[in-house]
């Protein structure tokens, strides 16, 4: 179910039954020259999307797609929130869910680059129960989907080596099985990106040229993204299911 395509008597209706909703989240960045600007929001809405078909019950909330993407900001296309952007948005799509009755909301997340911020939005949210002593009545999950159960033992069985941390063959992959018109080709020089520390803008695009990190995407395949999307689906369902079924302590 997708809230997005909904009607509100139709949520009000869902929330008799469960309080969860799962919300994609990632980031519109650069991801070399095969990748697709989209691609960490992207990958999280596909695999969400691909899981409630096969569970009905898992209701999928609008994808936050811009995150915290500053030290990609020297290439064009990249899309960035400032980190006091970023925390207050996540702030009023939880309050907003919270306020209609959603008890569980569960971010699957698709860039690293955002969770330390959505992890400091999470604190905020909690510290308004804790100072005000009410409590707000949600609790709060971030998932990175390449951290669902099996995905990432299957990440590296398709790629032992040039897998790397950005532009991966992996999330790649996910995005050409989605979206096979969009496949781009590349010559890489190096094969392998090099790899190092994640600074600003201008230092970032000095270390990494072509804005992958150590990673080798001409590996990536259609199918093999389909066989991740399936892996990570399923994780998911799984995670939600035990996410929902937590109960408070008294």
């Amino acid at each position: 179910m997708l809230l997005h395509l909904s009607t509100w008597p139709e949520i009000e209706a869902y929330l008799k039954t469960s309080q969860t909703i799962v919300v994609p989240i990632g980031s519109n960045e650069q991801h070399g020259p095969t990748g697709l600007l989209g691609t960490d929001w992207l990958c999280p809405e596909i695999i969400a999307h691909e899981a409630q078909k096969a569970e009905p019950n898992l209701l999928v909330g609008p994808t936050f797609n811009i995150g915290m993407a500053q030290h990609h900001l020297g290439f064009p296309g990249t899309i960035s929130l400032r980190p006091s952007t970023f925390m207050a948005a996540i702030g009023d799509w939880c309050r907003s869910l919270g306020a209609h009755g959603f008890t569980k909301i569960y971010f699957l997340n698709g860039h690293g680059g955002n969770v330390p911020t959505i992890e400091a939005a999470f604190s905020e949210l909690y510290a308004e129960a804790s100072f005000g002593g009410r409590p707000r009545g949600f609790a709060l999950k971030l998932k990175n989907w390449w951290e669902l159960k099996g995905v990432m033992g299957l990440a590296t069985r398709q790629f032992p080596t040039g897998h790397g941390s950005h532009a991966t063959p992996s999330e790649i992959a996910v995005t050409q099985w989605a979206y096979p018109d969009h496949i781009k080709t590349a010559e890489y020089a190096p094969q392998i990106a090099p790899t190092g520390p994640i600074r600003e803008a201008a230092d970032f695009r000095a270390r990494y040229p072509d804005g992958r990190m150590g990673s080798d995407p001409i590996q990536a395949t259609p199918e093999k993204g389909g066989e991740l999307v399936a892996e990570a689906a399923r994780g998911l369902i799984e995670d939600v299911a035990a996410f929902s079924a937590e109960v408070a302590p008294t």
